[in-house]
């Protein structure tokens, strides 16, 4: 599988049909494992906190969650992935389940009503832990004990960043998981219609983050005016540094002389051996 390294975090080249497919194709019984779906608040926070990025490093796929920065390396010609948004995957991978157990850690049972709703064929196991859930160790292990019970082909932990990807890396350390967990947000939100997503229109212009701040600006405004704009100088530090090691070496001109352009003291040349001339006569 291909990987684009980008903002110290690698990535894997896939857009969000070519996950599904890698998702759906792993075996029933393999040992649990997670994906995470990075974003510019992601990164962020990962260079508050860069202890962890070990929670990205460990998943079986990291996959790229920004428009903006997709556009933003575009733009400056940076190796970037496609865009997978949590969001897309899981609507995607909702869609094209055969009936089965589905998991969800997280969201009010409203809005996993809506859920069962809209996709009749699948049943949905849920668990929803208080919201102080890193405060509260026993809350913790019941949301990571309930994710190896239930014994689903696929865990959606809807629980914000960084506590899902957290959880999502306990779940696969306890020796009898199993399936896969998607570390995704609010994205079955949407999947459910309880939440409403940014215009197609602004999502393929990279402007969700927009949309998303103007209708929750107290909650957002910290994070998406200040917090996460360092990540673009970021991407421009990394042009510049591209550009550095694409320029050639300095070399000296070719018109210029042996003796000027040679390092160290001026060698002369030395004479030629005289060789004796026969006589032709």
């Amino acid at each position: 599988m291909e990987t684009v390294n980008l903002l110290g975090l690698t990535f894997d080249d896939l857009d969000v049909g070519e996950a599904v497919q890698i998702l759906r194709g792993r075996p029933r019984a393999a040992r649990f494992s997670y994906v995470v779906t990075p974003n510019a608040d992601h990164i962020a926070r990962l260079r508050r906190q860069p202890r962890l990025t070990q929670l990205y490093e460990s998943a079986l796929l990291c996959l790229l969650d920004s428009r903006a920065i997709h556009q933003a390396a575009t733009w400056l010609g940076v190796p970037v992935p496609p865009v997978a948004t949590g969001a897309d995957l899981a609507a995607e991978l909702l869609v094209a389940l055969e009936p089965q157990t589905v998991a969800i850690i997280g969201m009010r049972e409203a809005e996993v009503a809506a859920l069962r709703a809209r996709y009749p064929d699948l049943q949905f196991a849920h668990h929803a832990p208080p919201k102080n859930l890193l405060q509260d160790r026993l809350a913790f292990r019941r949301a990571r004990d309930f994710a190896v019970r239930a014994n689903a082909r696929f865990t959606f932990i809807a629980l914000g960043s960084p506590l899902q990807e957290l959880l999502a890396y306990a779940i696969a350390l306890q020796p009898h998981s199993t399936g896969t967990g998607l570390c995704i947000g609010s994205a079955l939100e949407y999947c459910a219609g309880t939440a409403v997503r940014a215009p197609g229109w602004m999502r393929s212009h990279g402007l969700e983050w927009a949309y998303r701040l103007a209708r929750e600006p107290v909650r957002l405004a910290g994070r998406y005016l200040v917090q996460d704009p360092p990540v673009f100088w970021e991407l421009m530090a990394a042009f510049f540094s591209q550009r550095a090691r694409q320029s050639p070496p300095d070399e000296p001109s070719r018109s210029m002389p042996a003796a000027i352009s040679a390092r160290g003291p001026y060698q002369p040349p030395r004479p030629l051996r005289l060789q004796k001339i026969q006589d032709a006569g």
